[in-house]
């Protein structure tokens, strides 16, 4: 009731006009006398602040106020005691407030140690250590225990910032360094939020490039769910076909991985239901997201119908296209940025070797292995498919335990040489840009880009197959008088990963965006690999042109004994 007498102080009330309303408040004696106790509930059904006492009375005539006398009586403790309550309660709110900003700080100083740069609004404290699943998230005791099964002991800056942001339900756009543990920090909330098997369908689609990474998400997806019966498939031919022959198998699966285009088909085939998909993940981003997968994201996009649908990007680059294109499909997305962006881990040491012609690359492998530098197990890389059967031909004369794989081997054959390369049955593995993205080999040594990359994004993910989970490892480039236009992008690189680059490297102009588009769009053309060494065809050139000069040497003796016999023929006559 005061509160009305405030907000309508100013105001002037026209007590003839509201004579009889106010009569209901105000009432006269004989009302009094005849019912007291109407005017009471009367007062107490409008008291919405629940002052009816004092209201009641004020109406009644029995209001109470308080004399000099009454105000004398408080004691002196009475007072103290307010006093203190007063200063207790400042107290109190002035500790929670700095202790808020104590905790802010504190979080900032833990993000900057750890590298972790985050943007977007509402941002989740990082995870400090595995044990906070337990207690702060509740997470079941399988997931913990499979964690310690396999040696999983403090959690990466990567999933110390992606694993609380996902179980919040926020969309995100996730950047790190290859060999981070990008998978498995999806995977942990995942598992997390679908609690168990349930045969309603797929509830979680993952997304992969390529086939080679596809299945290894699909392993640490089997290794992680150990405990509950999880019903987890990769998309083939054969999975699709029965898929479409009986529907009721569709509702047994809980988590799919798939490629794309495969993916595509089986949707527009109407084989496969992903209505009900709560998370869906894009592996490998920038890669789907190109013009060449764009139109087949699109299309997975739009048969995932979920209202609750979380999206979630992940990938060691995240060009400013790429963000810009996620930004326009995803929901008030946080970013997540370990570490500088378009750079390799700190574990990798990158060098730059000169090799003046396409000749010079047999030569500086031969050397690398005449010195022992070439310590298997070894990647190399190479821009296409015919120059990748030629490599593989030189250097498998030269007897070294060496495989090749692209894309026009079988399934069968390259699941067999990934096999065997991860089992040291393979030393050197000679490959397109068909392994360079995501593939997780334990304790790769070296990898060799034979053949300059054509992007920042290529060089990044090409040397990310070693220095993987905090190991080291040696990536080497060749590079021609051909590529030397583009050899600032590599120096950028590895000075923004802390590598030791000459003075002469860092004052080279950067390749215009016209040329680099170029240069992503059409490799540059390059000489066949002869499958014989460069010093045996100088060998053979020489001996040619011996055997030329020699045939030249007997063409001119013959002329002239025929010339010599026709002048003796004439003179005769």
């Amino acid at each position: 009731m005061d509160l009305f007498r405030i907000l309508g102080t100013g105001a002037k009330f026209n007590k003839k006009r509201f004579n009889e309303d106010i009569g209901l408040f105000e009432p006269t004696s004989t009302q009094e006398t005849k019912d007291p106790d109407s005017q009471t509930n009367l007062i107490q059904e409008i008291d919405f602040f629940h002052n009816s006492k004092r209201a009641t009375d004020e109406v009644l005539g029995t209001k109470h106020t308080k004399t000099e006398e009454q105000i004398v009586n408080f004691s002196e403790d009475q007072i103290a005691q307010s006093n203190s309550d007063e200063n207790e309660k400042e107290h109190k709110s002035s500790f929670i407030r700095s202790n808020e900003i104590a905790i802010h700080e504190d979080v900032k100083v833990f993000r900057k140690r750890h590298q972790i740069r985050v943007y977007g609004t509402d941002i989740p404290d990082p995870l400090r250590s595995f044990s906070e699943l337990e207690t702060k998230y509740d997470f079941q005791s399988y997931i913990i225990r499979n964690l310690e099964s396999m040696a999983y002991d403090q959690p990466t800056p990567i999933q110390m910032q992606v694993v609380p942001t996902m179980l919040h339900g926020r969309d995100i756009m996730a950047m790190a360094p290859t060999g981070s543990g990008k998978t498995l920090a999806y995977i942990l909330p995942i598992l997390h939020d679908l609690k168990g098997p349930e045969k309603v369908g797929y509830r979680a689609l993952i997304i992969s490039p390529t086939r080679e990474l596809e299945q290894q998400i699909y392993r640490d997806f089997k290794r992680m769910s150990v405990g509950k019966s999880y019903k987890i498939c990769t998309l083939t031919r054969v999975t699709a076909a029965t898929q479409s022959q009986d529907p009721r198998l569709r509702k047994k699966f809980d988590i799919l991985i798939s490629t794309p285009l495969r993916l595509v088909r089986a949707i527009q085939q109407e084989n496969i239901d992903l209505k009900n998909v709560r998370h869906l993940i894009l592996d490998e981003a920038d890669k789907l997201l190109e013009l060449g997968f764009l139109e087949q994201t699109d299309e997975i996009f739009a048969a995932c119908a979920n209202p609750k649908l979380q999206k979630s990007l992940f990938s060691a680059t995240l060009p400013s296209g790429v963000e810009t294109l996620a930004n326009s499909f995803m929901k008030d997305p946080i970013r997540v940025v370990i570490g500088l962006k378009n750079a390799a881990t700190d574990t990798i040491k990158q060098k730059l070797v000169y090799v003046g012609q396409e000749e010079g690359k047999l030569i500086a492998i031969r050397q690398l292995i005449q010195q022992g530098g070439l310590k298997p197990p070894v990647l190399i890389f190479v821009q296409s498919i015919e120059r990748a059967k030629e490599l593989f031909h030189e250097l498998i004369y030269d007897g070294i335990n060496v495989d090749v794989i692209h894309s026009e081997r079988t399934k069968a054959q390259r699941d067999a040489v990934v096999l065997s390369f991860r089992q040291g049955k393979i030393w050197v593995l000679i490959s397109t840009e068909l392994m360079a993205r995501g593939m997780d080999f334990k304790g790769v040594n070296l990898v060799i880009n034979y053949d300059f990359p054509q992007s920042v994004q290529s060089y990044i993910h090409r040397i990310g197959r070693t220095g993987r989970a905090g190991k080291s490892g040696e990536a080497v480039t060749f590079y021609t008088k051909d590529d030397a236009p583009y050899l600032k992008i590599i120096v950028n690189v590895m000075k923004d990963s802390g590598c030791e680059v000459p003075d002469w490297m860092l004052k080279l102009k950067n390749p215009t965006k016209e040329s680099k588009h170029q240069l992503r769009k059409k490799p540059i053309k390059r000489k066949t690999i002869d499958t014989r060494s460069y010093y045996d065809i100088k060998k053979i050139k020489r001996k040619r042109e011996i055997i030329e000069a020699s045939k030249r040497r007997k063409a001119r003796k013959l002329s002239t004994s025929a010339k010599e016999k026709s002048t003796m023929t004439n003179e005769k006559s």
